[in-house]
């Protein structure tokens, strides 16, 4: 099955709603059963169940996490799905502090119309720094 620009960006934005909907399993629901999710070269989270707990670590983390999509580029046959996370890292054990950074995902489309493999990439030090300092929202 091949998704064309409008059906690959129908399921991008059902992909960010997901991310919202603090229903970890919705997330994984848009990749293959055995597809893969690898976030800033670490170890993949390889299958539904796998990438049900990743997302879940994150929603944990921010119980009040928007991801926004802030655009989808298809381009001489890739896909770049690139997102901005908000949220307060309340949960256990959290800092308390505010973050927003933003990212992207190199998907790979299978023939199911799902992710087949994702390639999450954002700035690690970025990330942790906001998370023990915070972030100021501009208004």
């Amino acid at each position: 099955m091949t998704l064309d620009q409008d059906q690959l960006r129908d399921f991008a934005r059902r992909y960010t709603e997901a991310w919202c909907s603090q229903d970890p399993a919705s997330v994984a629901e848009h990749y293959a059963p055995e597809g893969s999710l690898t976030i800033n070269g670490g170890q993949p989270a390889e299958g539904r169940s796998a990438l049900t707990e990743v997302a879940r670590s994150f929603m944990i983390a921010f119980p009040d996490m928007r991801v926004l999509m802030d655009d989808l580029v298809v381009k001489d046959g890739s896909i770049e799905y690139r997102w901005t996370l908000i949220g307060t890292n309340t949960g256990p054990g959290g800092t308390g502090n505010r973050v927003r950074i933003s990212g992207f995902e190199e998907w790979t489309i299978g023939d199911d119309g799902l992710i087949a493999e994702s390639q999450g990439h954002y700035d690690q030090a970025e990330y942790d720094r906001q998370l023990e300092h915070g972030v100021e929202e501009s208004r």
